[in-house]
């Protein structure tokens, strides 16, 4: 099942081309990512969905089934900055957002612990952090409990701590079988919380499918050794990467993702009578990766 299937969907602002005929599915049960700089459309893309714009051209569905306003109560959306009253407190302002949706008002307790907030149900929403915020702004969109969340840029603006807050939350809710369509210009959030991904570079579609093959990228293992000259002679003897590079006094082996052999590596030198001063895996960074997908 498609939670929501686009079928070239174009969206023009006036002469400005925001969507480009962008089609895609998501599946039931995944967290998928819409990744792309800012002003690639992405928040275009949710508006359509939410039925907050009208698409130029193109037909999308929910849940298999041409969108209509019961679809829409099955999902909760976080599509801005947390708009809450800063006088009254949690609890109280999830009993009026419970109100505006009619309903919800049970569920209260639920998602005030779901979001890590009971102790603070009672605290003004002026006193909370940002990273606070946004976790009471996603237990608002947990009311009634819908079955699809959509959060765009849920963790802009949070400190490492808030954003680990809020990477936590998301796969808890996954793990609980939510699908979780998220927006998002931050690549190692998308690669850390989510199963698939849709690419957006100004408006169009550049990549779709499961995160691991989309931003596949290799292991890259870094060797040192007082030798430099004899370390590069027993790699070359070693084989099993695609190549290496040389940066200054360390090698840079490169092999697929999940191949790369740290203790052969390091026994081979060993038995050549090298003893390596560095070993370390790292990946190609991701940017590296999104850089070749939208160039």
């Amino acid at each position: 099942m498609s939670i929501l299937s686009m079928e070239n969907i174009r969206k023009d602002y006036g002469s400005v081309q925001a969507l480009k005929g962008v089609s895609f599915n998501v599946p039931k049960g995944t967290v998928f990512g819409i990744l792309g700089p800012n002003g690639s459309g992405k928040t275009t893309m949710l508006g359509i969905i939410m039925d907050i714009l009208k698409p130029s051209s193109g037909t999308y569905k929910l849940f298999d089934e041409v969108p209509n306003e019961t679809h829409r109560r099955q999902i909760g959306t976080f599509l801005e900055t947390p708009n809450f009253y800063h006088y009254l407190s949690a609890e109280r302002n999830l009993k009026i957002a419970a109100a505006i949706k009619e309903r919800g008002e049970g569920d209260i307790p639920r998602v005030l612990e779901l979001v890590n907030l009971t102790q603070r149900k009672d605290s003004r929403f002026s006193t909370y952090s940002l990273g606070m915020k946004q976790r009471l702004a996603i237990a608002s969109c947990l009311l009634g409990n819908p079955e699809v969340l959509i959060l765009d840029e849920p963790t802009n603006g949070l400190d490492p701590v808030g954003i680990a807050e809020i990477r936590a939350l998301i796969k808890k809710l996954h793990l609980e079988g939510k699908t979780i369509i998220m927006a998002s210009h931050l690549l190692d959030e998308v690669e850390k919380v989510c199963t698939h991904v849709a690419i957006l570079k100004k408006g169009e579609l550049v990549a779709t499918g499961d995160v691991n093959e989309i931003l596949a990228t290799e292991d890259i293992v870094e060797i040192g050794a007082s030798n430099i000259s004899a370390l590069k002679a027993a790699v070359q003897q070693l084989g099993g990467f695609s190549h290496f590079n040389e940066q200054g006094n360390l090698l840079q082996l490169f092999y697929p993702v999940g191949k790369a052999p740290l203790e052969t590596i390091n026994q081979h030198c060993f038995n050549k009578g090298i003893v390596l001063n560095k070993l370390n895996l790292k990946k190609k960074s991701l940017e590296s990766k999104f850089m070749e997908l939208t160039n």
